[in-house]
Order: structure tokens, then C-alpha cells, then sequence
């Protein structure tokens, strides 16, 4: 009798979907860790320049305009060629764009003679929209990367970890990194720091592109047993990827009823976000007769919030659909509670005479509310199937623009509500905070409500395939 040869071991699976899982987080937490420095270079850049409040206004709107223009376009590129050389080329050149800040100053400062105060606006607000175009396709490239190299089991947690701990924690931790330790401690100007952290940007530009790939097929890293597992148990009906075109076609996008509501959800909900960047810093200052040392970590609360939100609301999506079976209402669920919660913390916001009290509610706002954004890369995911990266970008555009258009509306509304009042003996200036909330709980509603009309199972890429 022949001997019966012993059964092979079992192939371990590789770890390389975890090495582009720190990749993907570093290049969240990069983002906004250059973003978020704008909050120092602005006073900085005021007093070299003798720009005014209105005028610097308008240099950090110019940002959301190129940042918005880029995004489908950028999505379109990615579901094309795939996302390794394109987040690689966007993180060396959002790197290069802080840094052309500095080489604006020095230029407009080398002069002999006055320098023009339309020249400075020129030159500053051409760097600002060059960050802004170079950081656009981030996020729709980072969704694309997370649909193909994660399995469907957990991947929204990983996404929540992407998108929103280590996003959140960039720009909590800017204040600290570039304000606190180099300006702070180590006395740097701000144009030194903001050159060490370009060259960082550049560096981890470089290692990224080494490191990274668009997908575990195409990785020699990466053995069978690994990229079984990253396949996993799906979910939702897959397409042949021979059947489907190239791109999206944007008649099946525009007819998608689900696809509409989460447009909307997404301007509500980034258009609000925007006074959590913009407005809370000078909330406690003015509302509550803080100095800046007392307002620094009470504005941090929200981002804090935010971080841990994300992360929780990444494993609560995970959780539900695994609990229920149902990914359609366990995604818009976890929106719809979220939201209204932080409805609720924002209303109560306006009760509270203590400081500290008014941080901590804020924090929780944002921790609820921000479960809602694990929640976008998951439905965005399973919507778009292979253009992942296309629905994002329609998605985080309608969000772009709310950026652009709410500061306007907030800012309408706080002088709307603004008074001279007498304090001791002195005419001075008065403004009641309590709208801006208001509306900005009727923001976080209306999101919730949008989300409730969301139908992440109705799968674009099924539609494209089938037309």
C-alpha cells in the first residue's frame, strides 16, 4: 500500500494589510496635523502684513474652494489608476505647498520698499488654494485603499481609526506639536517649524510610496492566505469587475435617491463641523471672559470628542450589522442616534454658566455626532463597491462646500445677535452665542434625519454594471 503523504500546514497569512493600515492612519494624522497650523500662522502672518480680519478670512476660504473643486476629479483618478502614487504625489505636494508660505514671506519680507498689499493676498492665497487642491484626494483615496485592503469583517472599524482617531488627533495635537513644543519650547519662528514640518511631509511622502500599494493583488508582500482573508465573507453581492466600466456613470449617481440624501446629510454635517474649527476658540473668550491659556484646552475638548466618537462609532457599526444582520439600518442607525444625541448635548450647551461645563458638553457633542463618520467610509464603501473613491468625493464635495457657505451664515448670525452694551462706564460690544447653537442642533438633526433616507445596500456598482 502506498503511504498517504502528510497534509500540508496551513499557509499563515502575511500582516502587510496592517503595515497600510499605520500608513493610512499617518497620512490622516499628517493632514490635519499641516491643516490645523494655520490656526498659528494667521496671527503670525496678520502682524507681519497688516492683513485685517476680513481679509484673512478670505485667505482661509480659499482653501475649501480648490479643496472642493479637486475632489471628484481626484476620486475619479483613484477608481482609474488606484490610490498608492496618487495620496504619495498629494502628500509631497501639500508638504511643498505649507512650505511656499515661508518662501512668501521671506520674498514679500526682502523687499526695499513697501510691499502691496494685493501682491501679499496674490501670493498667499495662490499657496492656500495649492494646499487645498494638493490635500483634496486624501480622503476619497484613503476610502479606496480601505475598501481593497481590508475585509468586510471590521473594516468600518479600521476606518473609524483612519478617519477619525487618528484625523481628529492630528488636529487636536497641531496646538501642541507646532504651537506649544517648537514655537513654544523651542523658540522656532513659525516659518522654521513650518519648514521642519514640510520636510517631515516629504519624508513620509517618500516612505509612503515605498511602502504602500493599491492592492493586495499586486503586492508580492502579501501571500494567498492573506489575501483570502482581506476577501473575506462578503456581505453584498459582488460584481464581475470585466462588466462594469471604468468610471462611474454619473446618470446612475444622479438617480440614486440615496445618493441625494447623503449629499445633503453631508453638508449638515460638515458645515457644522466648521464652527467646531472656526468659532469655539473665541466662544470661550468672548462668552466666557476666558484668557487664552484658559481657552487652549477647553477648545481641544471637541477634537478629543471627536477622536474617540469616531472609534466608537466604527465598532458600533461593526456591531450592529454583525448583531442584526441588517448593514442597511445598523449604518443609518448608528447616524440617525448619533446625531441626535449631539442634537441634545448642543442645546444643552447654552445652560451651562461654567466654562468647563460648556467644554465638556461640546466634547460630548462631538463624540456622538462624530460617530456618524466611520459611518460615511462605510456606506461609501458599500455603495460604491469599486468607485468607492468617486462616491466619496461626491459626497465630501457637498461637505466642502457646506465648509464654505456656513461660516458666512454663522457669521451673519453672531452679528446679528451682537449688542453695545454698558460695562462699567464703557460702551463695549455684546454677542449672544445661544443662536449659533440653536442652529447648529438643527444641523445635527437634519443629519440624522437625512440619515434615515440613506440606503447604503443600494450599490452604485451593481447599477453601473447592469446599464
Amino acid at each position: 500500500m502506498a503511504e498517504s503523504k502528510p497534509a500540508e500546514p496551513a499557509q499563515k497569512p502575511t500582516g502587510v494589510r496592517w503595515l497600510i493600515l499605520a500608513l493610512s492612519c499617518g497620512a490622516s494624522f499628517l493632514l490635519y496635523l499641516h491643516r490645523y497650523t494655520w490656526n498659528f500662522i494667521k496671527p503670525e502672518i496678520q502682524k507681519q502684513f497688516g492683513i485685517n480680519e476680513t481679509q484673512m478670512g478670505f485667505l482661509f476660504s480659499l482653501f475649501y474652494y480648490s479643496y472642493a473643486g479637486g475632489q471628484v476629479p481626484s476620486g475619479v483618478i483613484i477608481d482609474r489608476f488606484g490610490p498608492r502614487s496618487f495620496l504619495s504625489l498629494s502628500i509631497f505636494l501639500w508638504s511643498l505647498a505649507i512650505a511656499s508660505l515661508v518662501g512668501v514671506s521671506w520674498f514679500l519680507s526682502s523687499g526695499t520698499s513697501a510691499t502691496s498689499l494685493t501682491l501679499v493676498m496674490a501670493l498667499i492665497g495662490l499657496a492656500r488654494l495649492l494646499f487645498g487642491a494638493a490635500q483634496a484626494g486624501c480622503y476619497p483615496a484613503l476610502t479606496k485603499a480601505s475598501k481593497v485592503w481590508f475585509s468586510p469583517v471590521g473594516r468600518t472599524a479600521l476606518q473609524g481609526l483612519i478617519a477619525s482617531t487618528a484625523g481628529r488627533s492630528g488636529g487636536a495635537l497641531s496646538s501642541i506639536i507646532f504651537g506649544t513644543v517648537m514655537m513654544g519650547w523651542l523658540g522656532m519662528t513659525w516659518q522654521s517649524g513650518l519648514l521642519w514640518l514640510s520636510g517631515c511631509g516629504l519624508i513620509y511622502g517618500l516612505l509612503f510610496w515605498l511602502l504602500y500599494a493599491d492592492s493586495p493583488a499586486q503586492d508580492v508582500r502579501v501571500n494567498d492566505a492573506e489575501r483570502d482573508l482581506i476577501r473575506g465573507p462578503e456581505t453584498l453581492q459582488q460584481v464581475a469587475t470585466d462588466s462594469q466600466p471604468a468610471m462611474l456613470p454619473w446618470g446612475n449617481a444622479f438617480r440614486s435617491r440615496s445618493l441625494r440624501w447623503f449629499t445633503v446629510q453631508q453638508f449638515c454635517d460638515a458645515g457644522s463641523d466648521i464652527a467646531f474649527v472656526s468659532l469655539i476658540g473665541s466662544f470661550f473668550l468672548q462668552a466666557h471672559n476666558l484668557q487664552l491659556s484658559g481657552s487652549g484646552w477647553r477648545t481641544s475638548l471637541p477634537l478629543i470628542g471627536g477622536a474617540l466618537g469616531g472609534l466608537m462609532g466604527g465598532w458600533l457599526n461593526e456591531f450592529f450589522i454583525h448583531a442584526t444582520g441588517n448593514r442597511r439600518w445598523s449604518r443609518s442607525g448608528v447616524g440617525f442616534v448619533g446625531k441626535v444625541i449631539g442634537c441634545v448635548m448642543l442645546l444643552l450647551v447654552v445652560r451651562q454658566d461654567s466654562a468647563t461645563a460648556a467644554g465638556f458638553m461640546l466634547m460630548f457633542a462631538k463624540f456622538f455626532g462624530d460617530w456618524s463618520q466611520p459611518t460615511v467610509w462605510g456606506t461609501c464603501t458599500d455603495m460604491g463597491g469599486r468607485y468607492s473613491a468617486t462616491v466619496f468625493s461626491i459626497i465630501n464635495t457637498s461637505g466642502t462646500i457646506g465648509g464654505i457657505v456656513m461660516p458666512l451664515v454663522f457669521g451673519k448670525l453672531l452679528d446679528l445677535f451682537t449688542r453695545e452694551v454698558m460695562v462699567a462706564d464703557q460702551l463695549t460690544k455684546a454677542t449672544s452665542w445661544d443662536p449659533l447653537f440653536y442652529l447648529l442642533a438643527g444641523m445635527y438633526l437634519a443629519s440624522g434625519l437625512c440619515w434615515l433616507m440613506v440606503d447604503c445596500t443600494k450599490s452604485l456598482e451593481k447599477t453601473a454594471a447592469a446599464a
